[in-house]
């Protein structure tokens, strides 16, 4: 194999670094994996004309000033890291991240009714029931050791903007072609806890929405996990109509496509 040259080499170590430190913990920009301001300005151009990145900037005209990976981004940059003996997230070593399977309807409805308390948790056959109607939606970590199902986050699309506890029970509200989604669960098993699965699940399910063009996605949490969720990149958006459970809810949401959004009549 020969040597690289220069520009070669300043683009991979960029878009490895894309990738390495793509989290930044700022309210409403969970995936948006760096600020290219310090960055060498052509390389993320090239990045972008290979479709390793997308640069919303450069393909909008706007001023916004971050890029994101794309899958391809991503399967590259680990193939950098490895040619590099350099460490991929651990994470990814020990979990699969995909779309449920129809076989893994009564684990995912045996694992919601250990993640929430009984007046919350959704019934296994409105949890079956969504699976069979939108399991497009419904995104699962395995652990490859065990092949057990860790935790999954799952949702409907809808054209509709806010929050309705229908959605909880009423599968028939899916519309596969919805620019929003309505998620109806994020759910991590106690043991798989604490060592940031939730974050990546997150993490996956955006980018994945954001690549089929979908807008928003939108929650309903607890008081007490709303910092939990301004941290995934949600903004809060106030109390919620939502009266699911007896309890009061705040709504969130997440901007998966920004400059759409801004562009919007």
């Amino acid at each position: 194999m020969g040597k690289k040259s220069i520009q070669e080499t300043i683009d991979e170590l960029t878009l490895a670094l894309l990738y390495l430190t793509r989290f930044n913990d700022r309210e409403g920009c969970s995936f948006n994996e760096m600020a290219w301001k310090n960055y060498d300005f052509d390389a993320i151009e090239r990045l972008d004309e290979n479709d390793y990145i997308a640069d919303p900037k450069r393909s909008r005209g706007g001023g916004y000033k971050y890029a994101y990976l794309t899958e391809k981004g991503r399967e590259k940059a680990r193939e950098i890291l490895k040619e590099l003996n350099t460490e991929d997230y651990k994470l990814y070593e020990c979990f699969e991240f995909r779309t449920i399977r129809p076989e893994e309807a009564d684990e995912a409805a045996e694992i919601e009714q250990i993640c929430f308390p009984p007046n919350e948790a959704c019934t296994p056959e409105h949890m079956k029931e969504r699976i069979k109607v939108a399991a497009d939606n419904f995104f699962v970590a395995i652990d490859c050791e065990t092949g057990k199902m860790a935790g999954f986050l799952n949702g409907i699309a809808t054209d509709e903007y806010n929050f309705r506890d229908e959605f909880f029970t009423d599968a028939t509200l899916h519309n596969s072609d919805g620019k929003n989604i309505m998620l109806l669960g994020l759910d991590v098993l106690p043991e798989y806890r604490k060592h940031g699965l939730a974050r990546e699940i997150v993490y996956n399910y955006c980018r994945r929405e954001q690549a089929r063009g979908r807008k928003r996605l939108v929650l309903t949490c607890l008081q007490n996990k709303v910092k939990m969720y301004t941290k995934l990149g949600f903004m809060d958006r106030g109390e919620s109509a939502s009266e699911w459970g007896g309890e009061k809810w705040h709504e969130m949401d997440i901007i998966l496509n920004v400059l759409d959004e801004l562009y919007e009549d």
